[in-house]
């Protein structure tokens, strides 16, 4: 079944909130750009944040609870237990792969006061162990907060469980070759700009990773995703970690040294203001809400109908 156009369609959401995206970043990124002396951090004690990265995944962990404990069930909304697991399932391995095999080329730990000092393994020695348990959290965080706003903040434009759109399909795995010429040209113009426009020497390995983790089920279940998903409940979603991600990194987590970049594997382009945070700190939250809105929809619309998996992904 293809997404319906025009306004109000599936597809003109879709691009509604792209542009919504746009406007709020373009002038951000322009007034950011003004700024050309980063703020002075003048720490003068050894430990200037005693464990503040582990307390700081209460930004997660916070509303995790309260939505799962308080809000669903207060409300009477019946959640597919079996959806949400096996969307989380399908989704953390991406943060396992990121720190397993990548952790310590795209990032830096300088501060480990700032942790339980318990290492977790990973290729090139290990991270703190916060790191498993920040993406674990932040992809439950994501998805509840999704979860929650389609079934009853935002209920009035949810696909219900039975509708014909979610439960009426051939198969759910559908190519959609826009995606990946976005992928193509995204990382392209990211090894450009690397090139001509930063002198060190470097490649843009974070951001090339994050395109690729989010362009994966783009690219192979998005006009299945499409026509299910509360765009609404996306929109806000997004702003809410948007925001989230940028009070944590620009004000904590990077100024007191509880991560950092490895700026050989970043694009070239640092918020200045920000205290030198690289914009694959702002992208890797987009890409990772956009994923699980796919990811989740899609197991929707395979439980509902009833079909094997197989036959719900091939026909």
């Amino acid at each position: 079944m293809e997404a319906a156009s025009g306004p109000g369609s599936p597809r003109s959401n879709f691009l509604l909130i792209a542009a919504i995206l746009a406007m709020l970043a373009l002038p951000a990124a322009l007034t950011l750009r003004t700024v050309r002396v980063p703020p002075q951090m003048a720490l003068k004690t050894p430990d200037p944040s005693p464990y503040g990265y582990t307390v700081s995944l209460l930004l997660f962990i916070v509303p995790i609870l309260v939505i799962g404990l308080w809000f669903i069930p207060r409300e009477g909304l019946k959640v597919s237990k079996n959806s949400f697991i096996r969307t989380v399932a399908i989704l953390f391995p991406t943060g396992v792969i990121l720190d397993f095999f990548f952790a310590r080329t795209f990032l830096t730990f300088p501060n480990p006061e700032a942790t339980l000092r318990m290492r977790a393994p990973a290729l090139g020695g290990g991270v703190p162990v916060e790191e498993y348990i920040f993406y674990f959290t932040g992809f439950v965080a994501i998805l509840l907060i999704y979860i929650w706003l389609d079934e009853y903040w935002l209920h009035a434009y949810s696909v219900p469980v039975d509708a014909r759109e979610r439960i009426d399909f051939e198969r759910l795995l559908r190519f959609h070759p826009q995606s990946l010429a976005w992928a193509a040209v995204l990382i392209a113009a990211a090894i450009v700009y690397r090139r001509c426009m930063v002198p060190a020497p470097g490649f843009p390995g974070y951001f090339t990773f994050l395109v690729v983790s989010a362009v994966a089920p783009s690219a192979a279940l998005l006009p299945s995703a499409m026509p299910v998903i509360n765009w609404r409940a996306f929109s806000l979603t997004l702003f809410i970690i948007l925001l989230t991600s940028l009070l944590w990194e620009a004000t904590l987590g990077v100024p007191y040294g509880w991560w950092g970049y490895q700026d050989a594997e970043m694009m070239g382009i640092w918020i200045t203001a920000w205290s030198h945070l690289p914009v694959e700190a702002v992208c890797v939250w987009v890409a990772v809400t956009y994923a699980t809105a796919i990811v989740y929809e899609i197991v929707r619309r395979w439980q509902s109908s009833g079909k094997t998996l197989r036959r719900a992904l091939l026909g």
